[in-house]
C-alpha cells in the first residue's frame, strides 16, 4: 500500500484552517488505497512527524488536527524525506505528499518547489500554477490577457506607504475609477485574511496598512453588488468542473470569521440558484482560468455574478481549497457524485499520474 504524507499546519496566517482541513481529510481517508502519515509544520516552519495512530483517531467535525512537537522531518534534494531522532537520520518512506497547507509557504509554490527537488509526487498544482494562483494580481493580469472577465483592480505596494502623498493619490484614483464602497485585500493571502470593506476615505489608510501587514502588495477592488459563486475543478490535462455552489454571507462580506469561526456565518447552497446559462458560463470560465494558470490536481474557482446585469466575473482561484466540514470544494464534488473519500483517493491518483508524466521529461543531455 502506498504511503501518503499529510503535510498540515504551516508558517501562515491560515495555520489553524490547515489543521482543520487535515482533520477533515483524515476523517474521510481512503484507507483501503493509501496509508496516511501525518507530518505537522509548526508556526516556525519546522516539520514534525506525528505520533503513530494519530491518523486513526476519531475526528470531531470542525476541530483542528493536533500538532505535536515530534521528531523533525527533513527533505533532501533527490532523496525524499528523512526523520531525525537523537541526531540519527533515517529515511521516511513516502510515496506521495498531500500538502494540506493554505496560504504562504504552502499554497504559493514554495513547498511545491521543495517537493520537486526532493523527487516526491504531490497533490495539487505545480510551482508555476501554485505561484500564479496565490498571486491575485498576476492571475488577474493573465486572465485579462486571455479575454476572461475579471473584477477590475488597482495595486498598492508597501513602498507606497513611504512615499509622501502616494496613498492620497491612489485613494483619489480609486474614488474616480470605482467609487465607494471598495475592498482592499492582500495580493498573496487567502481565507480573507487581512481583507476589509471600506466605506469611504476615512477607513482607507488603516485598511491598506492592515492588508500590507500580510503581504508586500494589496489589491483595491470595486464593490460589486453580486452573488458569490464557487466552482470545484478537478483533474490534470482534462479537468472537470462541477456544478457551482453559492455563498450567502450573513456578515458584511465572506470574511475569515464567516468562513471558519461563526457556524452561521454563511449559507452554502449547492447547486447555486442561477440560470442554466450562467452555470454553464461559470463552468466554462472556471476551466479556462484553471488552464490559463497551468493548474493540476484541484482548484476552487471563485466568481461574482452581478445582481444588476447578470454578468459572470472571475474573482480568484484557490489551488489548495479548504477541506473542513463546511468547505465548499469537497461539498460541490459530493453533490456531483464524487464522495469525499473517493475525492481524496482521486487526488492521490492524479498526483501520481502527473509525477509519472513528469518523469518522461529529459533534464540532462
Amino acid at each position: 500500500m502506498k504511503r501518503m504524507v499529510i503535510l498540515y499546519g504551516g508558517k501562515s496566517g491560515e495555520h489553524e484552517v490547515s489543521c482543520i482541513s487535515a482533520a477533515g481529510i483524515l476523517g474521510h481517508f481512503p484507507r483501503d488505497r493509501y496509508e496516511a502519515v501525518p507530518v505537522g509544520i509548526d508556526g516556525e516552519g519546522v516539520w514534525h512527524l506525528q505520533p503513530p495512530g494519530l491518523a486513526d483517531r476519531p475526528f470531531v467535525e470542525g476541530r483542528p488536527l493536533p500538532l505535536e512537537n515530534g521528531p523533525r522531518v527533513l527533505a533532501a534534494p533527490g532523496a525524499g524525506l528523512f526523520v531525525e531522532v537523537d541526531s540519527r537520520i533515517t529515511p521516511l518512506r513516502c510515496d506521495l505528499v498531500f500538502p494540506v497547507l493554505h496560504g504562504t509557504f504552502g499554497e504559493d509554490g514554495t513547498i511545491q518547489g521543495l517537493l520537486e527537488t526532493a523527487g516526491l509526487p504531490y497533490v495539487g498544482a505545480g510551482v508555476l500554477g501554485s505561484a500564479l494562483g496565490m498571486d491575485k494580481e498576476k492571475a488577474k493580469e493573465l486572465w485579462r490577457g486571455d479575454g476572461l472577465p475579471i473584477v477590475d483592480f488597482i495595486t498598492v505596494r508597501r513602498a507606497d506607504l513611504e512615499t509622501p502623498g502616494k496613498l492620497e493619490s491612489i485613494m483619489r484614483r480609486l474614488e474616480a475609477r470605482f467609487g465607494w464602497p471598495a475592498f482592499v485585500k492582500p495580493a498573496c493571502a487567502g481565507s480573507s485574511v487581512g481583507a476589509s470593506r471600506i466605506s469611504g476615505p476615512e477607513g482607507f489608510v488603516s485598511a491598506v496598512r492592515e492588508a500590507l501587514r500580510w503581504d508586500r502588495k494589496a489589491l483595491l477592488e470595486p464593490f460589486v453588488h453580486a452573488r458569490e459563486i464557487e466552482c470545484s475543478v478537478l483533474g490534470n490535462e482534462n479537468p472537470r468542473a462541477f456544478m457551482p455552489g453559492e455563498i450567502i454571507p450573513s456578515h458584511e462580506f465572506y470574511d475569515y470569521e464567516a468562513k471558519y469561526i461563526d457556524p452561521d456565518g454563511a449559507a452554502l447552497i449547492i447547486p447555486a440558484g442561477i440560470t442554466a446559462a450562467q452555470a454553464e458560463k461559470v463552468r466554462e470560465t472556471a476551466i479556462a482560468a484553471y488552464k490559463a494558470c497551468e493548474l493540476s490536481g484541484m482548484a476552487r474557482v471563485d466568481f461574482f455574478i452581478d445582481k444588476r446585469t447578470g454578468e459572470v466575473l472571475l474573482n480568484e482561484v484557490n489551488t489548495i481549497p479548504g477541506f473542513t466540514h463546511i468547505s465548499m470544494y469537497p461539498r460541490m464534488c459530493e453533490a456531483g457524485g464524487l464522495a469525499y473519500t473517493e475525492l481524496v483517493a482521486r487526488l492521490g491518483d492524479l498526483a501520481l499520474e502527473r509525477h509519472k508524466e513528469a518523469m518522461t521529461i529529459r533534464y540532462t543531455r
